[in-house]
Parts: C-alpha cells; sequence; structure tokens
C-alpha cells in the first residue's frame, strides 16, 4: 500500500471513501435507535426553515434535502454525516496539495485529520453541527490558500462561499476567517490579496448565503446564543479570580484534548528530525501560527469577558489545520518524508480499524454489561406498543424532547411529531382526532408524571379531553435479561367522542 500511494498519491482519497463507507454500513448494521443529534436532526427535518435553536442552520438544511429524497430513515442521517466527512477530508487535502511541495506530506496532513478525536471519533458518535463546520472549515482552508497562491477571481468567490458556509454552521467560525484576515497582513505577499478589490465580492458572496439565516438571526437573538452563552459560564466560581482560572484551566485541557492525540503521533514518526523541525519556518509556517495565535487570543479575551467552560470541540475550526501546520513546518525542516510517510501510515491504518470497531462493538458491550447507551434503548418497540392500543390514528404525537420525538419519526413516519417550543412552525391539530402525548423519564425508569411542557400543552388546549394514560415497559436491544426501558403515554381525545 505504501509503495502503492507513494506512486498515486489521490489513491488516499479512495482509501478515505472506503473507510466512510464501512463506517455508513456499520451505523446501518446497529439498532435504530438514534442518538442524541440524530434524534434532533430527523425530528427538525419535517421544516425548511430559516432557523431552528441555537445552532446555525446548515447541516439541518442538508439533512431536510436528503431526508426529502430519501425518507426518514437512519440511512439518511448517516449518509449525509460520512459523505459530509468524506468530502471535508477531500477539501483538506486539495488544501494540503495546494501549498506542500510533497506529495507525501501532503498524505501524512490529510491522514492527520484521523488523529483528532473530535473529527474521527466524535464527529461519528454523534455530531451534526460540528460536521458541518469540519466541512466548512476544511472548504476555506482550500478556498483561502488557493487564493493566496494564485489569486483567482473563482478563488476569492469560492472563499466568500466557504465563509458564509462556516457562518451557518457553527457561530464560532467566524473567529477563523477574522483571524485569518489579521495572520495575512504582515506578509507583503499575502496582504496584498486581502487589499485586492475581489475581497468585496467575497464579502457579497458570503452576505448573500448569511443573509436568509442572518435576518431570522436578528429577530431570535435570545434563541441563538442563550444556550451557548450558557454552556460558556457553565461553571459557578466565586469572584472574578476564579471565573479566570476556572476558564484559563478549561481553555488550556480543551487544547490538550483537542492536540495531544495528533501531536504525539507526528513527534514519533518524525522524531530524528524533531529538533529541526521545531525551528525551521516559512511563509506558510508563520502563517498559520499567527492564525492559532489570533485565535487563542481570542478565546484567552473571552475568558476574561466571563467564559468558564470552554468545550474541546469548539476548537475544531480553529485549529482544524494543526495536521498541515505540522506538515508544513517537517517540509521546511527538509525531513526525509518517505520515513515520515511509512511510519505515519500504520497509525492512520490502526485508527481507521479502531474507530469503527469502537462505535460498533461498543453498543452490545455496553448492554450486556447495563450501561445503556441511547441507541440500546427500544424505541421502535415501545412506539410500537403504544400505537397498538391507540382507539384511532393520532393527529399529532407530542413530546419533550428533540431525541424522542426523531425517534418517534423514524419509526412511525406517517405521523407529525410535535416538541412544544421546539417546532420552527406551530402544528395545526386536527380536532377530531387524538392527539398522542408520549414522555420518559431520562434513564427510562418507571414515572408516570407528565414534563411540565406537556402538562402546560394538555392544559392549554380545550378542544381534548385526558383519555387513556399508561406505561410500557420493552426490553433493551442487547440488554440484559429483565431489564426493561418505561415510556409512559396519554392520549387526549376530542371532547364529545
Amino acid at each position: 500500500m505504501l509503495a502503492t500511494l507513494r506512486q498515486r498519491p489521490n489513491l488516499v482519497f479512495a482509501l478515505l471513501a472506503v473507510y466512510f463507507a464501512i463506517n455508513l454500513a456499520l451505523r446501518l448494521l446497529l439498532p435504530r435507535s438514534l442518538d442524541l443529534d440524530e434524534g434532533e436532526q430527523l425530528f427538525l427535518a419535517q421544516w425548511l426553515a430559516a432557523g431552528y435553536n441555537s445552532q446555525p442552520p446548515l447541516y439541518n438544511w442538508l439533512q431536510y434535502g436528503v431526508v426529502a429524497l430519501l425518507g426518514p430513515t437512519l440511512f439518511s442521517l448517516a449518509l449525509l454525516k460520512n459523505l459530509m466527512l468524506f468530502a471535508s477530508y477531500v477539501f483538506f487535502g486539495l488544501a494540503a496539495k495546494t501549498v506542500l511541495r510533497s506529495r507525501e506530506l501532503a498524505i501524512v496532513a490529510v491522514l492527520g485529520l484521523l488523529t483528532i478525536p473530535q473529527v474521527s471519533f466524535e464527529a461519528q458518535r454523534d455530531l451534526s453541527h460540528t460536521v458541518a463546520v469540519i466541512f466548512s472549515t476544511s472548504l476555506f482552508l482550500y478556498a483561502f490558500l488557493r487564493t493566496l497562491t494564485t489569486g483567482t477571481t473563482l478563488s476569492y468567490l469560492l472563499t466568500g462561499f466557504a465563509v458564509g458556509l462556516g457562518v451557518i454552521s457553527k457561530y464560532n467560525f467566524v473567529l477563523l476567517p477574522a483571524a485569518a484576515a489579521l495572520a495575512v497582513l504582515p506578509d507583503p505577499a499575502f496582504r496584498r490579496r486581502l487589499f485586492d478589490w475581489r475581497i468585496l465580492l467575497a464579502g457579497l458572496v458570503a452576505v448573500v448565503v448569511f443573509l436568509p439565516h442572518g435576518l431570522w438571526f436578528l429577530d431570535h437573538v435570545g434563541d441563538a446564543t442563550g444556550r451557548t452563552l450558557g454552556k460558556l459560564t457553565s461553571e459557578e466560581t466565586s469572584g472574578r479570580a476564579e471565573q479566570i482560572l476556572t476558564g484559563l484551566v478549561s481553555l488550556l485541557l480543551a487544547f490538550i484534548g483537542f492536540s495531544a492525540l495528533t501531536l504525539l503521533p507526528f513527534a514519533l514518526t518524525l522524531r530524528e528530525d524533531l529538533k529541526a523541525i521545531l525551528r525551521a519556518r516559512s511563509a506558510w509556517t508563520r502563517l498559520f501560527a499567527r492564525i492559532f495565535l489570533i485565535a487563542a487570543a481570542a478565546l484567552v479575551l473571552m475568558v476574561l469577558f466571563g467564559a468558564t467552560s470552554i468545550k474541546d470541540r469548539w476548537l475544531t475550526p480553529l485549529y482544524l489545520a494543526l495536521p498541515l501546520y505540522l506538515a508544513l513546518k517537517a517540509e521546511a525542516a527538509g525531513t526525509d518524508v518517505s520515513a515520515g510517510l511509512r511510519r505515519f501510515l500504520p497509525i492512520a491504518l490502526a485508527v481507521m480499524v479502531l474507530v469503527p470497531a469502537v462505535l460498533f462493538l461498543r453498543i452490545p458491550v455496553l448492554g450486556l454489561i447495563g450501561r445503556y447507551e441511547k441507541i440500546n434503548v427500544p424505541y421502535g418497540p415501545a412506539i410500537e406498543h403504544i400505537l397498538a392500543e391507540a382507539p384511532a390514528a393520532p393527529a399529532l404525537v407530542l413530546t419533550s424532547d428533540l431525541q424522542m420525538a426523531g425517534n418517534i419519526r423514524l419509526h412511525r413516519p406517517d405521523l407529525p411529531v410535535s416538541v412544544p417550543g421546539q417546532n420552527p412552525v406551530d402544528p395545526v391539530v386536527d380536532s377530531s382526532r387524538p392527539v398522542l402525548v408520549v414522555w420518559r423519564t431520562r434513564d427510562g425508569q418507571p414515572d408516570p408524571r407528565q414534563p411540565e411542557v406537556l402538562a402546560s400543552w394538555i392544559a392549554g388546549n380545550a378542544a381534548f379531553t385526558v383519555g387513556e394514560t399508561g406505561e410500557v415497559a420493552v426490553p433493551y436491544h442487547y440488554g440484559r435479561t429483565g431489564d426493561l426501558y418505561h415510556v409512559a403515554f396519554t392520549y387526549m381525545v376530542p371532547k364529545g367522542t
């Protein structure tokens, strides 16, 4: 394989295509139960809206399109995710080929993405908007570097398009083009690209891409930012000094969590030239170093202004280029790239085996020891049991959380599903047919109490009265004998029936 890749470097993309096809196939072999982001995506794919909640809508729009074509299925969810991740690696590889003379180091750079846990593992496990920002960041890096090297009108337009996509992928993406713009200023050759009149075209394209969601954002600033700001300040502190210390520690841990598993393999595979690599400089390494430092300064400022909890996955758009930066450092040092690729390829192949294996085997293994994941939860059987007792097909299924709503839609795509306060469009309820209200506790234990949001909806709908109320208990997927998951329900029937 090593000799083949050296002769035909583009075959690395074929290898990655096989890898993502395997991930897709293994997800389809797991139980038809959805994790958090999967459930949310399938629920929200009922609507095409300018905005949905605290996350920007790019992934939701794409998922809506795939579901419209293929239906609300597990395949629709897994296909989009793996296509976007594969495309991310392709654009990252194109970015590497743009600035690296060595095709072997370009292979190392693109396979280096596998060493970032948030990209290789977490994005496959259960992330959606992070997948969108990985894609947008890779596209931006390619377009940005093409603009700096060739300066064509097309590259400027592509850069603007990537910026627009990035902002509607994750709001923190906006720090990356801002840092990149500041980072080019000290270099005259790069600076002239920034002050080229075509940068206005790039800005116009970015605005056009962002505009539909931007108008929604202006009317829903609280909805769009409240949850994220709450996460940033989730740690309780007793004073200003403790807040800053807590924030800086969380930022440091986020840096370590994001970069350690990338830095270590690069250090091991290029160990003979490590000192030379650390000292080596080029125009490209200085550019990326400035981007990283400016991004770090922005994150420190966030801590100084009150942030206490920085998550490692939030660093994804800012430091996704780390493997490319390390490859550029190696090239600047004149490293023996053949030795680096020979050592790095087995690491990448090991990740390609371990990630799908762990993601697939964790469900039956954890089920056997009673530590159930969300995919172990038997949503399908529970929903079918409940609907089997229905007096008539419900006009609407009402539940209290997005994951549950997505799982209901997966198994009964013929029924509209609603979560009070979470629908982009309020449902129109046929008052001549019953409404099914479904809820569960976080750990699936018996609990007849309705969540407050459901109780409020019931109390506020005078056209219905409480009908049959009950509970079903079904065994987990891959569960231990006797372990049951409980789901409660109430049928709201039209008054007078």
